[in-house]
């Protein structure tokens, strides 16, 4: 699974923080700018005009108009039928005042207002954002534990809003799956460990069959619990395997180099000596790492009746097994499938030997191990598996 703490991103707590100040923000300048129209914009206002006698000379209901650096400016209509212009310049700012020469004057003070109003929101709705974001991103961090095989994380319960709720719920049933998972985990070590006695009495009993079976019949029913023996050993040790603090043994370090040329001899594989003459050394459990080589090479042999080829080699600072046959290859579509325990390739079920396990226990013994397991086409004809493992620098 592709972790999100693999790459970077922006803190939900950050973003609705920051969402909340440009919401603030954005409504500042609309209520500023609305409120600088609006002053702008001055009603009708009556402006009369007397000499020293007293006597009208000229009367006008005129709106005032705002003339930049200039002032206010008044067209009256006098009796002789002139218009005279009356001009009041601007008022001379001081101190404080003068920078801000693009305000409307009454306007300055509700504009602070606004500006005191949008830091105060931005100050104090952070310790509310963070506090919410908060129990979100331990809901995120346990669910991500949870989906990494840690089936025992749980999540606080605290509060009684929708995401306590929400906690109480994963918690609930992660609990029911973790109890579902470990019955089955116990009836399959329980049944595959009990039906070792029957087996031993099974070739105790053809052992002292009288009269003797005929050869054939004798080679039949040996192999038929071979593979049974074959197939209670493999779901014990993927029992074990899928159960994160069961003892899979001793972790140390191996010589992945010399344990693939040992398991290449036994099954009568070629080893690629050109990639494979320096020595790589991993951390891990011998005996499991044995039996994953072990079991794709008994796959390759089983498949494919040409020779197969097992590459051990240091790529991307990560150690490598490949071991390719020319067999009738693996369908793009199917090459996740075969690692699903029991799962067949179509016409596989009648082919002999194999109980359907070996490919899923070695994705779990590469899994344990922090590594992966894959299989790709292999040019020229056939299948490729793959097994990538961390590795020790050199």
């Amino acid at each position: 699974m592709t972790s999100w703490n693999a790459r970077w991103r922006f803190p939900l707590y950050l973003r609705i923080w920051i969402a909340v100040i440009v919401a603030v923000g954005l409504l500042t300048i609309a209520f500023g700018w609305l409120w600088r129209l609006n002053t702008e914009q001055q009603p009708l206002r009556e402006v009369i005009i007397r000499n020293e006698k007293d006597e009208v000379l000229g009367q006008s209901m005129v709106r005032p108009n705002r003339v930049p650096g200039q002032g206010v400016e008044f067209d009256v209509l006098m009796k002789d039928g002139r218009t005279l212009t009356v001009q009041l310049p601007p008022r001379q700012r001081t101190g404080g005042d003068a920078w801000r020469p693009w305000l409307p004057r009454g306007s300055q003070g509700f504009l602070w207002m606004l500006g005191i109003v949008a830091v105060a929101v931005a100050l104090g709705s952070y310790p509310i954002v963070r506090r919410l974001t908060m129990r979100l991103e331990d809901l995120r961090r346990g669910v991500e534990r949870w989906g990494e095989g840690d089936l025992s994380a749980r999540m606080p319960e605290k509060g009684n809003d929708e995401i306590a709720f929400l906690a109480r719920r994963f918690n609930h049933a992660a609990e029911r799956i973790e109890n579902l998972l470990k019955a089955n985990r116990s009836l399959l070590a329980n049944a595959s460990h009990e039906l070792r006695s029957p087996l031993a009495r099974i070739r105790m009993g053809l052992e002292l069959m009288d009269p003797e079976p005929s050869p054939r019949t004798r080679d039949e029913i040996t192999r038929n619990i071979g593979e049974l023996d074959q197939l209670i050993d493999e779901i014990l040790l993927a029992s074990r395997l899928d159960t994160r603090d069961a003892d899979i043994g001793t972790v140390e370090a191996v010589d992945l180099t010399g344990l693939a040329a040992e398991e290449s001899a036994r099954a009568g594989a070629e080893l690629d000596t050109a990639d494979s003459q320096q020595t790589l050394v991993v951390q891990g459990v011998a005996k499991l790492l044995r039996r994953a080589i072990r079991n794709l090479l008994e796959n390759a042999r089983r498949y494919s009746s040409g020779p197969v080829l097992v590459d051990v080699a240091r790529r991307d600072g990560r150690a490598v097994v490949r071991v390719c046959d020319r067999g009738p290859g693996v369908p793009e579509a199917e090459r996740e499938r075969i690692f699903e325990p029991f799962y067949r390739l179509r016409g596989a079920s009648e082919r002999e030997g194999g109980v359907g396990l070996g490919l899923a226990l070695v994705r779990s013994i590469a899994q344990r191990h922090h590594g992966s397991a894959h299989c790709e086409a292999n040019p020229g004809g056939g299948a490729c598996f793959v097994i990538t493992l961390p590795c020790e620098q050199t």
